[in-house]
């Protein structure tokens, strides 16, 4: 057998492990949404808008860096990936206008190009030491959206606010140069229409869901004891984004001997024993995405972690079973724990008095990490030291069984024990059973469901549940 530090100069050429890999099904693209879709969205929010008494609303997006933004308003309403101020008038006959403000952040046409928008105004970048110019760039957003408002005639009126913590020098800006009018935050507008999919919203998610299931597919491909968490990533992400995946860092990839469930490839070298956890926390897809969840077990592993992954796949079973439309999200939520609570695992399923990884004392106080060193070869050889043992504590991940999906930076429901609503058609969310005892034995693995008229879609169907059986 390969020392550990032989199987880490190994020859797997990370283009070559993929030599061969055919998905056993095929992908079903799925185009754009049409631009009826984000009409009748607008429709909605004006008419939203106008009931709450609003003469027009402000919708904002920040970056965030890595050309991400901080929410999905522009991108539910108009499409448009990107940052910027959108001012929707709430009188139909008044045209839209986007301003932009960041240069090279900012896509070019088509993916840059949004929906039903008439005018689209570019504010650049200010400051000293990039552009060489004097200002700030907050302070020429708001200069010139109050300059347009009151060119339009909205100098005193009552404006609609749909932004989060990013937004706020750009409303405090604008409240000092338009004292007149008066502003509301008033994100509830939209986000009160996440809650249920529309037909051709279902299949953008369910389309995420098949490459999510094909990165699955891929890693299974390649994980092999030699191989490492990077190039086990790489096939997930080469498989998905190939086929049309947005981009590659919406997942987490966890590899030891005790399944830890969360985590970014370092250059764990897999070995006999080790368990993967593949956390695909968002593979996204035309603005949507989906999540899903999935076990390695290479080789050998203890009896105790044939326990819990055969405990956290029931969980998952005992929940999806009763997801149909009029069933309390409660039920959902308890139905997962059975399988915990039969074999002595939790007491309850009340998330309240539920154990889980990351919780604080019981007091409110702060947990301290237990530190111990913990043996990482792998780790070791790039010079560091594991010295503190993760998670805190034992149970679940979360005290709950999953929560929706859809656009990113929405506000979620949860699938716990507090949530007495009702499933209705529509509605898009994973359940993922997790289960984790630090050095001991962990799981995690879910599936995206849709509710349907008369039950549920498994929308990760391709993949199965039970872990995957790679031989050592």
């Amino acid at each position: 057998m390969l020392t550990r530090s032989e199987r880490a100069s190994a020859p797997f050429s990370p283009e070559a492990l993929l030599d061969g890999f055919q998905p056993s099904f095929e992908f079903e693209p799925v185009n754009p949404l049409p631009e009826e879709e984000f009409a009748e969205r607008l429709r909605h929010v004006r008419r939203e808008a106008t009931m709450a008494g609003h003469d027009l609303i402000l919708a904002h997006a920040d970056s965030i860096g890595s050309y991400r933004v901080s929410n999905s308003y522009l991108r539910y309403i108009c499409d448009w990936m990107r940052e910027g101020v959108l001012v929707i008038p709430t009188d139909e006959d008044q045209p839209m206008a986007l301003f932009s403000f960041f240069s090279s952040s900012v896509l070019l046409p088509p993916a840059g190009e949004p929906v039903l928008v008439d005018d689209i105004w570019q504010i650049g970048t200010w400051g000293r030491e990039t552009y060489n110019r004097p200002g700030r760039t907050v302070d020429r957003v708001v200069e010139a959206v109050a300059a347009h408002l009151e060119g339009r005639g909205f100098a005193c009126s009552q404006i609609g606010l749909f932004g989060d913590a990013t937004s706020s020098p750009y409303w405090d800006g604008l409240k000092a140069s338009l004292p007149r009018s008066h502003f509301v935050a008033d994100a509830g507008i939209i986000e009160r229409m996440q809650r249920r999919r529309s037909k051709r919203e279902q299949a953008i998610v369910r389309a995420a869901a098949q490459l999510a299931d094909i990165g699955i597919q891929a890693a299974y491909h390649v994980t092999r004891p030699g191989v490492t968490d990077h190039q086990i990533y790489a096939a997930f992400t080469y498989a998905q984004m190939a086929r049309g995946g947005e981009w590659g860092d919406g997942y987490q990839i966890g590899v030891n001997r005790f399944g830890t469930h969360c985590g970014k490839p370092y250059g764990h070298v897999v070995s006999p024993g080790d368990l993967v956890n593949l956390y695909i926390s968002s593979v996204s897809y035309h603005g949507y995405s989906a999540q899903i969840a999935r076990m390695i077990a290479v080789g050998e592993i203890t009896d105790e972690q044939e326990e819990v992954l055969q405990m956290c796949v029931e969980g998952v079973e005992a929940a999806a079973a009763r997801v149909r439309p009029g069933v309390l999200v409660s039920e959902v939520a308890n139905a997962s724990f059975e399988p915990y609570i039969r074999r002595g695992y939790l007491k309850s399923a009340d998330s309240r008095t539920m154990p889980y990884n990351w919780q604080s004392n019981e007091d409110g106080s702060p947990r301290q990490i237990p530190r111990s060193y913990v043996a990482d070869a792998d780790w070791e050889r790039q010079g560091r030291r594991l010295m503190h043992v993760y998670p805190a504590t034992k149970g679940p991940h979360n005290p709950n069984v999953g929560h929706s999906v859809s656009m990113a930076k929405f506000k979620p429901y949860n699938i716990a024990s507090n949530n007495h609503d009702r499933l209705e058609e529509g509605m898009t969310f994973v359940l993922h059973s997790q289960w984790l005892d630090p050095l001991v034995a962990g799981c995690n693995v879910g599936d995206c469901y849709l509710v349907t008229d008369d039950g549920c879609e498994n929308l990760s169907c391709n993949t199965p549940l039970a872990p995957h059986r790679v031989k050592a």
